[in-house]
Parts: C-alpha cells; structure tokens; sequence
C-alpha cells in the first residue's frame, strides 16, 4: 500500500453503509483512494483512485468497490494475524448512541474518535521501522546497560518525530549487572572411556562433561576462578525435599520444575523460588541450579531478586534436558558428583536511570490524567521483541495517532516507557514515589505488556466498579472481542505500585500466542512479532487511553487504604505480596498507600 493512502475503507466498513452513506451526504467533494496490492484484476501496488460523491446512483459500486476491496484485503493477511471474524473484524455492533460515547453523559462519541484513530494505526506507519531500529539495531536492553541508554535516546526521538511532548525523569538503579562467560561442567566422577569409577561404575566422559547454563539476572558471581562441589538433587525444593536431602551447607543443588506452557505456569516461576532461596541460603548451599522450564535446550533468563539488588547467591538456569540427565547421574552416582560452576558476573554500583515521558496535554481537565505504558527495557539473550519492544513501538505509536487525528482529550493523556521493569518493575515504583503527591488526579493507568497474543479485554485490579465505564469506551469495537473484562489483581508489570496505590488499573489480557516459548530467549526477536496484530493492539490502546481521558465523569475513584485492604485480601494479593518478598512494605506502608 502506498504511503499516501488514507485507508478509508476501514472507516466504511467501521461505520457501515448507513452511517457512511449520511457522511457523503455532507461532503459532496469526498473522496476514497484504495489500492488492492496482490489481488485478482489489480496490479501488485497499483493505486486506484476514485470518487465517491453523495448521489444515490454512485452508491452501489461504491460498496462493491468496498466489499471487494476489504474481501481481498482479508484474503491477504498473514495466516499468522489473530484477527477477530473477517465479516465484521472492524465494524460495531448496531447500537444507540449512548452506548457509543465514551460515558452515558457524553455527546461526544467514541465511536467517532475511533473511526479517526482506527485509519491513522492501520494505515502506513513508523511503527515497525522503529521497533526494527529498536531490536535488530540497540537490541537486548538491560536496565544500567550502554544499550539501554541507547534505547532511551530512541524513544525520545520517536516521541517528537510524532509531534509529542517528551521529557525523561531519573532515578537511582541500586545496582549494575551483566553476565560472564558462564560454564558448568561435572568433575566427578570422571575418567577415560570405560574406566570404572570408584564404585565400579563406568566414570563419565569428556562428552558428558558440560551443562548448557545461564546465569539468572542479578545473581552474584562465584568466586575468583569459579567453584567445584558437590550437586545435590533437591527435587522441587519443598519441606520435604529439603529434609531428604542430607548435607546441604557447601553443596550446590539443583531443583526441578514442571514444563511451563500458560501464565499461570509463569507466575509460578517467579512465586516459587524465594522461600527455596531462603532455606538453601540459611542451610549454607553454596549456588542453585533450576531446571528450565521449557524444552529443547531452550536457554532464558530469569530473575529472582525484584528490588534492583543483588541476590545473595550465585544462581543459574539449566538447559531442561541437561538437567534431568544431571539427575540421572546424581541417581546413578549418588552422593560422588562434584560440579565446576564458573560465573564471573560483572557487578557495578548505583547508576542513574531514566523513564520516557510523553504527553497530549488534555484541554479542559489538563491536570487530571491518563496513563498508557509499557516497559522499555529487555534481557539481552535475545532482543526484547514481544517481551517488550513491541509494546514499547505501539505506546509510542498509539501517540502519534491520537495526535495525527486532531483529537484533544477533556484530561492529559501520558505516555509512559518505564525502565527497571525486568529487576522488579523498579522504573515504575521510582516514577509513583515521584509523582505520589498527584496520584488523586491520576484516573487511570494502562499497561501492555504480554507481546502480540489477541487481546481479549482487560484485567482491571479487582476493580469492578470500573468495567462499565471501561466497555462504554471500548462498545464501538465490540466486535473483535476485546471487551471481556477480568477481576484480578496481580504482580503483573508496572501498573504494581499504581494498583497499590488506588489508582484503576487496566492491563491488557492477551492469549499467549507466541510469548510463553520465547519469553526472555535468545528467540525473542523481531521475526516473532505479527505486525498486524501489534496494529489492532495500539487501536485498542489507543481508543482506550482516549475514552477514558475524555469521559465526562472519571473511570473511577482512588481507593482509600482500608478499601485496599478489602481488595488485596479479596484478590489473594496478599499471598502473592507475602511470596514475593513485599508482605512486610505493604503492611507497613513503605510500599503502596499509607495506612
């Protein structure tokens, strides 16, 4: 498709006949210019250009145009696109005008910001320009990392080639980390071929010597020159794991894990390891091992310190497959299995680190605002591409079409791309502590944050008073699904610290399509991202961000600490805090709102 076409078809098929019809009505001169590349009868690119004038004579070609136009549209998209139903994808379900304003009380009408948004997102763009620049260009993107600063710099220029206003806020990062050469092989029992080992078993071989591994984020590094010990299989590391598995002070143990495939299996991962750390650390293991949860030999970081400070012990992932045979071997060689674990991991002091702060000053409530965010930083196995680059292009490019319509929202819609996201969404708790003294005015933050799986609708924090304010703003896209809300409230990404503080919540659940495989690999790539997905995403994010921020009453108020309570209660939260490490802060007020 050209760069100038306007995509007008989406707005027909959008409106509908009728609605389009009343428009041509009243603007005699109007016109419609669509290309059809790779379809029957229309040269690859071609751009064919025709009027379309209110007379009811024209009308008829004008929709088989139309028809035809959107019939070959949908004909071409990747298979991979998780589009809703070809037959109404862009069109909303027939409704009263209430239903299609961003609240009951609004004469204004969502339904018609969308049809102005919806063309801007789907037509031609800089968005996948920028995500390549951001991924195949800077890369894997560890918060207090040169790449990092590199992404930084790119999102700013993003920002005001977009004609947004932006600006950077610090904070200080506690500390440094990057990975050495990370090796781990066995040591013992070992020989030449066949040479029986010290219980007449034959002793390993060279070839059975190494262990694929890699360092988790922000685990310390062994010690000068590595360290060689002896392996325990500690199982998965439960009450009773631990009181089978003898000596542990000095040994490095190794814990297993089921095979990951749903976010539930996700949250597990990260909910599971801190009481096993607390009891290997008090029991005095020298260094953890944890199976990977994927297969294949799939290598992934993961972190288990979520406050930006080095963990207390070194600990690393293995390769699932070289893992289990690690078990065999301990089963085979029981209590004669030594182990060289060498991660010279680099560790630097506090540096200061920066979000990226856009904004669309809102012109009748411009102190109020709206938040829309996604994290900017990534592991650096791979390049961050789901996890979370294309969520950091949309934010940016959700602005660029909100501005490119002409809109302006009753309230300020802010666009935020946090930093310190992976070390425990740290960026995000540095920006609510520097904006606590707002955040009555803050009516809503926004969050992206699971790579280009279909959006289904939002969890919203166990705010059910906000769902009907939420599904008036999202009625005129109704039909792709994206409008059935959940309750929970969890440890999710950086809408955390607002959550705790009262503040509505909404972040996007999406099916996990592609980002469960490769979340946090080196297969985290910009081949893994479904452009036209990502597309239909920033419609959504964007109609979302705007509904909301234009509404005549608010979406919904800030709670009140004892109301938290109820809801952190109510949405097992608190469990969730307590296994994280952040019970204690909640309870005392250090983090969230003060009692």
């Amino acid at each position: 498709m050209s760069a100038t076409t306007e995509m007008d078809f989406f707005i027909a098929d959008f409106l509908g006949v009728n609605v389009l019809s009343r428009i041509l009505s009243h603007q005699t001169a109007a016109s419609l210019y669509y290309s059809a590349p790779g379809c029957t009868g229309l040269a690859a690119g071609s751009k064919l250009q025709r009027p379309l004038i209110a007379e009811s004579k024209t009308m008829r070609p004008i929709m088989t145009s139309l028809a035809a136009w959107l019939l070959c549209f949908v004909a071409a998209a990747p298979a991979t696109a998780q589009l809703p139903p070809p037959k109404d994808s862009l069109r909303p379900a027939p409704t009263g005008q209430s239903s299609a304003a961003c609240s009951a009380t609004d004469a204004s009408s969502c339904a018609q910001a969308a049809a102005k948004i919806l063309p801007q997102v789907m037509g031609p763009s800089p968005m996948e320009e920028n995500l390549r620049r951001l991924t195949d260009e800077i890369g894997g993107r560890v918060t207090g990392s040169p790449e990092m600063a590199k992404a930084i710099d790119w999102s700013v220029a993003a920002f005001r080639a977009a004609g947004i206003e932006v600006h950077t806020e610090t904070y200080t990062l506690p500390a440094t980390w990057s990975e050495g050469d990370t090796k781990l092989t066995i040591v013992e029992p070992q020989g030449p071929p066949s040479s029986p080992a010290a219980n007449g078993k034959t002793a390993l071989t060279v070839e059975t010597k190494s262990l694929r591994a890699v360092s988790e984020g922000w685990s310390p590094p062994t010690p000068q020159g590595g360290m060689v010990a002896r392996v325990l299989d500690l199982g998965y590391g439960t009450e009773d794991d631990f009181r089978r598995s003898g000596t542990i002070k000095g040994a490095i143990l190794l814990v297993h894990s089921d095979v990951g495939s749903t976010w539930a299996d996700l949250f597990k991962e990260y909910l599971r390891p801190r009481d096993i750390i607390q009891k290997a650390i008090k029991a005095g293991a020298a260094a953890i091992l944890w199976m990977s949860a994927r297969e294949r030999l799939l290598l992934y970081r993961h972190t288990n310190s979520l406050d930006g400070e080095i963990d207390k012990i070194p600990q690393a992932v293995v390769a699932r497959e070289d893992a289990l045979r690690l078990a065999r071997t301990i089963a085979a060689y029981s209590g004669e299995v030594r182990l060289s674990l060498v991660m010279p991991n680099r560790i630097g002091g506090p540096i200061q680190q920066e979000n990226v702060v856009g904004e669309i000053r809102g012109y009748e409530k411009p102190d109020e605002v709206v938040i829309l965010g996604a994290h900017l930083d990534s592991w650096e196995l791979g390049t961050g591409a789901l996890d979370n680059g294309c969520n950091a292009a949309m934010v940016i490019e959700a602005a660029r079409a909100i501005k490119a319509t002409g809109l302006l929202p009753r309230r300020t819609i802010r666009f935020v791309l946090f930093s310190g996201e992976e070390q425990g969404t740290i960026g995000s708790y540095e920006y609510v502590k520097a904006h606590r003294a707002e955040l009555d005015k803050v009516r809503a933050m926004i969050a992206f944050d699971a790579g280009i799986g279909r959006v289904t609708g939002y969890s919203l924090g166990g705010r059910r008073d906000i769902e009907a304010g939420v599904r008036e703003v999202l009625k005129p896209l109704e039909s792709w699904g994206a409008n059935n809300h959940t309750y929970d409230a969890s440890f999710r990404t950086d809408n955390f610290d607002f959550l705790l503080e009262g503040v509505p919540t909404l972040v996007a659940n999406q099916e996990e399509a592609n980002y469960l495989p490769n979340y946090h690999a080196a297969s985290d790539t910009l081949d893994k991202v479904d452009i036209r997905e990502l597309k239909l995403h920033t419609a959504l994010a964007a109609l979302t961000a705007w509904g909301i921020a234009d509404r005549t009453e608010t979406l919904g108020k800030r709670l009140s600490r004892s109301e938290l309570d109820v809801l952190v209660k109510e949405t097992g939260l608190d469990q969730q805090l307590k296994a994280l490490g952040y019970g204690d802060a909640w309870q005392s007020g250090a983090r969230g709102r003060k009692p």
